[in-house]
């Protein structure tokens, strides 16, 4: 290991980075070194610009996955290199606002119900049920759940932030029902390496493969599920601050997205046309007398 990923990895654990953002950082500046076949350190704001078209007009990357490269790149310089143009000189793609495709409840329920593995449903029914990131349900474990207090503890959830979740007393039959048939003793979703929990490639698989069965037409994930989670807690009339702490969000903004695709909600709205007085239609115009 090079004395300056070191650095940068020590840059990172003393400001407590997610792993996987400290992971993500890593491998992107590694890409960066290897596509100059240079040391980062020899490397300016020409060659930034340089790699950032590269990744946008040749590679044809997304904006969020040139977002990820230029937050690490930034990290670099600033914070490990201490550069002084580093921020000034790297400019953040803007991502283009989309509006996430939402399952009704019934394509929801029908989606759970074509899971056939016992522990795959199980994990993707709480990410509906207590909308749920994906790496927060694979890290649940079983002490976590508090059946007297009906809740879900999660443990370091994005940003390294506890918080608890509502634990639904539908899932807690489904949890007890799967606990009995699986033993799980540590990790409530265990993988296949020993001491382990379920990996996110694994429940991913899994979804795609339920997906399949479905035959929903409709794109679905398992970050699908939490968007679901949102939406209809928006629909059935919780208000947005309560979701808001419920998902874990820092912003309300990022909550209040929701209001756009909650469509029972806004579509149900009266128009103001629907309140004006009735407009009679003109009465019919006479016919023209004919000219001879």
């Amino acid at each position: 290991m090079t004395p300056l990923r070191q650095r940068m990895l020590e840059d990172m654990a003393i400001r407590n980075l997610a792993d996987n953002t400290q992971l993500a950082y890593l491998q992107q500046v590694i890409a960066y070194a290897r596509h100059f076949d240079r040391s980062p350190a020899e490397l300016g704001p020409e060659e930034v610009r340089a790699y950032q078209v590269h990744l946008t007009q040749t590679r044809m990357l997304s904006a969020s996955s040139v977002s990820v490269a230029t937050g690490a790149l930034r990290f670099l310089y600033k914070v490990t290199l201490k550069r002084p143009w580093a921020v000034d000189e790297i400019p953040m793609p803007k991502r283009p606002f989309k509006l996430p495709v939402i399952l009704s409840r019934e394509e929801v329920m029908h989606f759970l119900d074509s899971i056939a593995n016992r522990k795959h449903r199980a994990i993707l029914m709480t990410a509906y049920a207590a909308g749920l990131r994906i790496s927060e349900a694979t890290h649940l474990k079983v002490t976590d759940i508090d059946s007297q207090r009906m809740m879900l503890r999660v443990d370091q959830g994005k940003g390294r932030k506890d918080r608890y979740v509502m634990l639904s007393p539908r899932l807690l039959d489904e949890l007890r029902a799967y606990w009995k048939a699986a033993h799980p003793t540590l990790w409530l979703f265990p993988g296949d390496m020993p001491g382990q929990p379920i990996t996110r490639d694994a429940v991913g698989q899994a979804c795609r493969c339920a997906h399949r069965a479905s035959g929903i037409a409709k794109p679905i994930t398992p970050h699908s599920l939490r968007h679901a989670f949102a939406t209809h807690l928006l629909e059935s009339g919780t208000d947005v601050r309560t979701i808001q702490l419920l998902l874990g969000h820092r912003s309300l903004a990022t909550t209040s997205r929701y209001l756009k695709v909650a469509t029972s909600t806004v579509c149900a709205t009266a128009s103001p046309f629907d309140l004006l007085p009735k407009i009679e239609p003109p009465p019919p115009t006479p016919p023209s007398p004919a000219h001879f």
